[in-house]
């Protein structure tokens, strides 16, 4: 089993718990405005690489020495569970070794169905956290921000809650999107009907993408739009914090 990989990060400190060992994945079906990795899209990715489960896990153990007590490997990428078999391969030989494992997902695939459903619960008992993205409470306005509904990203969230598996959301927020008041307390309604959230985190829109999208001759739809200021990063934290 091979993953298509775009790229790793051997000490990151913003992806999960402690210091980790973080793995970008090629591959995603949205198409987020404010995406800062546009060339993890493609799942074929002219600069993308393949390696089995078994080689990166050596990769990682590498840098073991670093993680502490708290660090470990997180799944990012692009979407992590475009390619659930090779994760669930990599996140049970992570478990064997003592690694505590993370996911940074949208959830934009969820669905209770088999044969993926199945795979979902498996990977789970390997998962010891998930990072997820709730882009805009909306449906409407969740639709026009990254190509998709927002129904399986939801129907992800209440899973996770029923089997109470820890997560983290994340939320970022964008001027003249989901820098809304209203938006806000609705996602903080939302927050507050589950029971397995550690943590909130609101991740300030910004620009630095955009060379990126100009080399890679993509129209980048918020060239024009400004990070939120400090006043309004520290409201949203207050809203959704409740």
């Amino acid at each position: 089993m091979l993953g298509r990989i775009n790229k790793l990060e051997t000490f990151g400190s913003v992806d999960g718990p402690g210091v980790r060992f973080v793995v970008f994945t090629q591959g995603c079906p949205m198409r987020c405005l404010f995406c800062h990795n546009p060339e993890t899209w493609d799942i074929k990715g002219e600069d993308a690489f393949d390696i089995s489960a078994e080689d990166l896990l050596k990769k990682a153990l590498r840098y073991q020495s670093y993680w502490g007590k708290d660090g470990g490997i997180t799944v990012s990428g692009g979407e992590p569970l475009m390619q659930m078999d090779f994760l669930i391969e990599f996140f049970e030989a992570a478990k064997a070794a003592g690694v505590h494992t993370c996911i940074d997902t949208s959830g934009v695939n969820f669905v209770r169905n088999e044969p993926y459903f199945g795979k979902f619960e498996r990977l789970m008992k390997s998962t010891d956290l998930l990072l997820v993205d709730l882009k805009i409470i909306d449906p409407a306005e969740h639709k026009k921000l990254t190509g998709h509904p927002i129904d399986h990203n939801l129907d992800m969230f209440r899973y996770l809650d029923e089997i109470g598996k820890p997560i983290w959301i994340r939320h970022v927020l964008v001027p003249g999107i989901s820098d809304n008041d209203e938006y806000l307390e609705r996602t903080r309604e939302f927050i507050q009907s589950l029971h397995n959230v550690q943590k909130v985190e609101v991740l300030p829109y910004h620009s630095l993408a955009l060379a990126k999208y100009q080399e890679l001759g993509i129209d980048y739809a918020l060239k024009d739009t400004k990070s939120p200021s400090p006043e309004r990063i520290a409201h949203a934290k207050r809203i959704l914090e409740g």
